[in-house]
Formats: C-alpha cells, sequence, structure tokens
C-alpha cells in the first residue's frame, strides 16, 4: 500500500521549511489585523475631517466586517476547490485594490464600498490561511501552529498601529490605508516563494500532476518522498456546506458558529471603538493609535500564552476560560480611566482576554473538521460571525448617539463573550481534539 503523504506529515518532527510556511501564514495573518483595524486608527480623522457623529461612524467601521462574512462564505469554499495558495493570491490582490481606493474616498458611502471590498479579501485569506496552517503542521504541533498564525493579528496590529501613530502626526488619515495597499502587495511574492499548495488539498482533490507537487513539498519540507498516491477516499455525496450539517458535525457546525459569532462581537467593540473613546476623552489621534496598540500587545501576549499552555492544559478548557475573563475586563475597561497608563494597561489586560478566545475557536475549528471541508467550515463560521458582529460597532454608536455612557455599553457587549463560553460548553458532548 502506497504511503500516505500527510501520515509522514503528522509523524516527521517540524522542519525548518514548515515553519518557514507557519511564519507566512502568522505574517498574513498580520496583515490582516492592520487592515481590519486601519479604519479604527484612522477612524478619529475621518470624523473630525467629515464632521461625522458616532451613528454615522459605527456604520463605517462595520463595513469591512460585512465584507468578511461575504468573503469567508463564498472565498472558503473556493479555497477548498480552488487551493489555499491560489486563493490566498487572489485576496492580497483584492485587498490591496480595496485599501488604496479607501484612500481616495472623500464621503461615507464610498468609503464604505471600498472597505466591503477590502473585507471580501480578509475574509477568504483568514478561512485559507487557518486551512494551510492545519495542514503545513505535524500532528504534535497542529494547535500551537494554528494559535501562533492567529496571534498574528495582534501583531500586525502592534506594528501597523505604531506606524500608524507616525503617519498620522505628519499625514492625514488617507496614509495609513496607502501604506496599507503597498504593504499588502508585498505580500504576493512571499506567499508565491514560501507557501506551496497544501499537500492535504493536493491529496483530496488529485489534480494530474498532483504526485510530482506531492513530491516536491515533501523534498521541500525535508521529508521523504512516495512512489505513488494511496487509493483515493470515497467521494462525499453531498456539497461541502451540506457536509457541515451533517449528524457527525452539525452541533460542532453550530455551535462554534455561535461563539464564534457573539465573541466577536465582544472583540470588535473593544478595537473598533477604543480610538474614538480615547480622543472623547480629550488625547489626540496619535495617543489613541497607542491605546490601540497596548490592546494589541495584550492580544498578541494572550496568544502566545494560549498556545503555550496548549501542551500542558486541554485547548477547550483554556479557550472557555478566556471568554469569562473576557466578559469581566470589558466590564471593568467600561468603568473608565482618569489617566492614559491606567486606560492603556486596562485595554491590555482586555486585549489579553479578548485575542486568546478568538484563537482558541480558530484553533478549535482547526481540530474538528476533516480536510475535506475544514476551509469551508472555517470560512462558514468566520463568514457568519464576521457577518453577524458588524453589527457590534454598528451597535455600540447607535447607544453612544442615544445617550448610553460608556460603562452601560460595555456591559451590553461583554455579555457576547458570555454567551460565547455556554455555547462552547453545551458543545462539549461533540468529540473534539484538545
Amino acid at each position: 500500500m502506497a504511503k500516505d503523504p500527510r501520515a509522514i506529515i503528522d509523524a516527521q518532527p517540524m522542519s525548518r521549511f514548515q515553519w518557514g510556511i507557519v511564519a507566512t501564514m502568522v505574517g498574513l495573518n498580520a496583515l490582516d489585523g492592520f487592515d481590519v483595524l486601519s479604519i479604527s486608527f484612522a477612524s478619529p480623522g475621518i470624523a473630525a475631517a467629515w464632521g461625522i457623529d458616532r451613528a454615522a461612524l459605527g456604520f463605517v467601521l462595520s463595513m469591512e466586517l460585512v465584507g468578511m462574512a461575504i468573503g469567508s462564505l463564498i472565498l472558503g469554499g473556493v479555497a477548498d476547490r480552488i487551493g489555499r495558495r491560489a486563493t490566498i493570491l487572489g485576496c492580497l490582490a483584492i485587498m490591496a485594490c480595496g485599501m488604496f481606493g479607501a484612500s481616495t474616498a472623500r464621503d461615507v458611502f464610498t468609503l464604505s464600498g471600498w472597505r466591503v471590498l477590502t473585507g471580501v479579501g480578509i475574509g477568504g485569506m483568514l478561512a485559507a490561511t487557518n486551512a494551510a496552517v492545519a495542514e503545513a503542521a505535524n500532528a504534535r504541533r497542529r494547535a500551537l501552529c494554528v494559535v501562533l498564525m492567529a496571534s498574528g493579528y495582534p501583531v500586525g496590529s502592534i506594528i501597523g498601529g505604531s506606524i500608524s501613530a507616525v503617519l498620522l502626526t505628519r499625514y492625514d488619515w488617507s496614509a495609513v490605508f496607502v501604506f496599507g495597499s503597498i504593504v499588502t502587495l508585498c505580500f504576493i511574492p512571499l506567499v508565491w516563494w514560501r507557501a506551496p499548495e497544501s499537500i492535504a488539498f493536493l491529496m483530496h482533490r488529485r489534480p494530474a500532476n498532483a504526485l510530482a507537487r506531492i513530491d516536491a513539498a515533501l523534498t521541500r519540507m525535508g521529508h521523504p518522498t512516495i512512489d505513488a498516491l494511496p487509493d483515493p477516499e470515497p467521494k462525499a455525496a453531498s456539497v461541502p456546506l451540506a457536509e457541515l450539517f451533517a449528524p457527525a458535525l452539525s452541533r460542532a457546525t453550530i455551535m462554534l458558529t455561535l461563539a464564534y459569532l457573539t465573541h466577536i462581537m465582544t472583540f470588535y467593540f473593544i478595537l473598533k471603538w477604543i480610538p474614538k473613546i480615547v480622543v472623547d476623552m480629550g488625547f489626540p489621534p496619535a495617543d489613541a493609535a497607542g491605546v490601540l496598540v497596548w490592546a494589541s500587545v495584550g492580544g498578541a501576549t494572550g496568544s502566545l500564552v494560549l498556545g503555550l499552555l496548549t501542551a500542558r492544559v486541554r485547548l477547550f478548557t483554556l479557550t472557555v476560560g478566556a471568554m469569562i475573563l473576557s466578559t469581566l475586563l470589558v466590564i471593568v475597561f467600561g468603568q473608565g480611566q482618569s489617566d492614559l497608563a491606567n486606560l492603556s494597561a486596562i485595554a491590555a489586560a482586555t486585549g489579553f482576554v479578548t485575542n486568546a478566545g478568538v484563537v482558541g475557536l480558530y484553533a478549535l475549528i482547526a481540530q474538528t473538521f476533516p480536510t475535506s471541508v475544514r476551509a469551508t467550515a472555517t470560512g462558514f463560521i468566520i463568514g457568519v460571525g464576521r457577518g453577524g458582529s458588524a453589527l457590534a460597532p454598528t451597535l455600540a454608536g447607535i447607544l453612544f448617539a442615544a445617550g448610553y455612557g460608556l460603562s452601560g455599553v460595555a456591559f451590553l457587549m461583554a455579555l457576547g463573550s458570555t454567551i460565547a463560553a455556554f455555547a462552547l460548553l453545551a458543545m462539549r458532548r461533540q468529540s473534539v481534539a484538545g
């Protein structure tokens, strides 16, 4: 019987080339982190330049989340049909176009359209990179690699926020989007060079040159090659999206989608509104970007700590615990602080637990679903979650405009993490490796 290359990857130690693939995907997720939050960095300048109120600003802040929902739902399935690498390259082109277009916008509706387009690329990227990392890693390091990939998001916010703070002292808000467009374009040759197509995908789809491409990838990874492909797995009768609701997967699909939807609403309330909240406290936009950077520092730390703890504590338990702490700290954040240092510290602690919950969910998704539907499942869960979470900035903006204080709005938005924890506990009967 021919050796299965997926079993070779699972059993062999991680090579330098495999870690390079993971590092590339971390970089792509960092790019996603900056692209998503670029509107947050620019929002105080946009509000001042255009004279828009919080309700209108909340609408703009939600638009790339709508695009992410569309991209995740559509392009997640595309990644399971044409490949992870091709999907990532296409998404980078879409994102670069959307970011540059945003820099040229002169009104709310035009800017919203470009942010939707950017979100389409980001949504497809998230689905493809999550699958690509899970399929490049060996069995021992898979959860850690997915968590590391997800940790790129706050790292991108840190680096992008720091650069944005400098740009905003010299230029207007559009410079943030120009910078994002240039960096996005730079990733296209990097992915072409360092990220071959997933071996698991090639095994599943069996293109004409599958054996040659698999052996080439195994050679670059430093693993033994194979002489022939093993027998293909039986084809499922249903389309991939329908498979997510088959008896074996339906409970996990529903509960993970609910958990992601509600927790990401809490997560984006913090990330989207921090700059505007800080500016309204009387601090300049550059300082507001700095507070958001501290929230991202906390998020990156939370990702890494959760990744390290997966070697000793069950991933499921870590994720539920992070969501409970997220509820408490978002409520504390809503109490406000008298000075910038305390506000930054609370923002960092809140970012720690909210982002730990997000990366824990990514790892649970990657572990739960098989290769044939992994990108589709990731895309569906992220798509529904991000689509619903688009309500978070808008809802917060409406509540602020209606006269609710920060403490009341924060309390209501913190409940998303609580609901997510209960959704995961309800899924506990489903077998999830962790």
